[in-house]
């Protein structure tokens, strides 16, 4: 029997997908809230990220210890993460252990509504410090934060939400209150606001049932989102820090958003230009000693999209770098051909494969597509639609999206 997907909404909004395959041998599930650091006001940024962490410290029925004895119990395979759009909490399992009393459903949505008690909050925001310390040691991360705050934000020089830095601030974290945390669960964590994703061998009808009973009194908020960001300009940033030796520079620039149909050609654009292997900056820079890291990224999101370039080298190099990133972008429209998506093309979709091979990345690819787009693509017209890109796409994807108007950020030695 092929997979199959089903869909079910409960009456307080909390919407159902999945892909049930008969013969698959686990089962997976995930929890995506439609919330992240591009919804949080400024003076709570990092809340969502800290809520994360918060969702492991217990519930009104279950210790921390026991959220993890519960999942060791059954086998899980668990996780969470947050990102600058959503917070997906998942677990894949050998069927028989998803439904039921401390099944793999049972102790995610448990966890869903956690206790945030005062003291739990207390002990955690120094871990959640300790991470943002943690992060301050990683030169890409430092310079891609401050690039994003420069790149969103306002000719005014407001910051928009878009820019905000996932972990939040020192500043930030350390102001929050359990209040506060408190009120934007309540308004984000809501049903009509959450995904749950499903796939494997699955009973969906006896799924719903169980979903409905543990999650049905589960209250609606409207929560909405403000899409898009600020008009582009071109910017730039320069970052002296003594303690690196290397030259890192990031670059940001428009892309298409995350249900606009060129955000295909748009991802095998960025492989030409700045795949990790046999893309134009990798032989430029890389096979020729220039540079040590040389790579393009396309980050489709809600409303938006970027490009991103990064690239690591010597400091003294730093001129000719930017000059040969400069010439490849330049020549990328005329001299993209056929065999440039051809071996693209058959990454991409040997990519998209893999990920669909396992029940867990079918539950994580369905979470995410529903939460972006409120629609399903089967895997297989996803891969036609990769094949289908022509040169003629991308490079009308090149004209309307040219790398700009683009910041411009660089980390350099003191």
């Amino acid at each position: 029997m092929a997979v199959t997907f089903r869909k079910a909404v409960l009456d307080n909004g909390l919407t159902v997908v999945a892909e049930c395959d008969p013969l698959g041998h686990s089962a997976a599930a995930g929890f995506f809230v439609k919330t992240g650091a591009r919804d949080e006001a400024p003076v709570v940024m990092g809340v969502s990220h800290f809520l994360e962490h918060m969702m492991f410290k217990g519930t009104a029925k279950r210790t921390a210890e026991k959220i993890n004895r519960d999942f060791d119990k059954i086998g899980a395979k668990n996780n969470a993460y947050t990102s600058g759009e959503m917070t997906c909490f998942h677990a894949t399992v050998l069927p028989e252990h998803l439904l039921g009393e401390e099944g793999g459903l049972e102790i995610l949505s448990d966890m869903m509504r956690p206790a945030l008690r005062q003291d739990d909050f207390d002990t955690e925001k120094n871990v959640i410090l300790e991470e943002i310390a943690m992060y301050e040691d990683n030169p890409f991360w430092v310079l891609y934060e401050r690039v994003m705050e420069e790149h969103f934000s306002w000719t005014d020089g407001r910051k928009h939400p878009l820019g905000h830095r996932v972990l939040g601030t020192k500043q930030t974290i350390t102001d929050l209150t359990s209040t506060q945390m408190r009120d934007y669960f309540r308004t984000r964590y809501s049903a009509d606001n959450t995904v749950v994703a499903l796939a494997g061998r699955v009973d969906f009808d006896r799924a719903v049932e169980e979903i409905d009973a543990l999650c049905g009194s589960w209250q609606r908020t409207g929560a909405t989102r403000s899409p898009g960001g600020p008009a582009m300009m071109d910017r730039s940033v320069e970052i002296r820090d003594e303690k690196v030796s290397r030259a890192y520079l990031v670059v940001l620039a428009p892309a298409p958003a995350s249900d606009d149909p060129k955000r295909y050609a748009a991802s095998l654009l960025a492989q030409v230009l700045g795949g990790p292997d046999n893309s134009r900056l990798h032989w430029s820079l890389v096979e020729t000693g220039l540079a040590e890291q040389a790579e393009v990224g396309y980050e489709p999101k809600d409303g938006t999209g970027d490009f991103l370039v990064y690239i690591a080298c010597e400091p003294e190099r730093r001129e000719e770098i930017w000059a040969t990133v400069e010439k490849e972008i330049a020549g990328l429209r005329g001299t993209l051909c056929d065999a440039d998506l051809e071996k693209i093309r058959c990454k991409a979709a040997t990519g998209v494969t893999l990920a669909g091979e396992r029940p867990g990345g079918r539950m994580q690819r369905l979470g995410r597509q529903w939460t972006y787009l409120g629609s399903y693509t089967t895997l297989e017209e996803e891969l036609s639609r990769i094949n289908a890109v022509s040169v003629e796409d991308v490079r009308a994807v090149f004209e309307e999206y040219p790398l700009g108007p683009r910041t411009v950020g660089w980390l350099m030695p003191e």
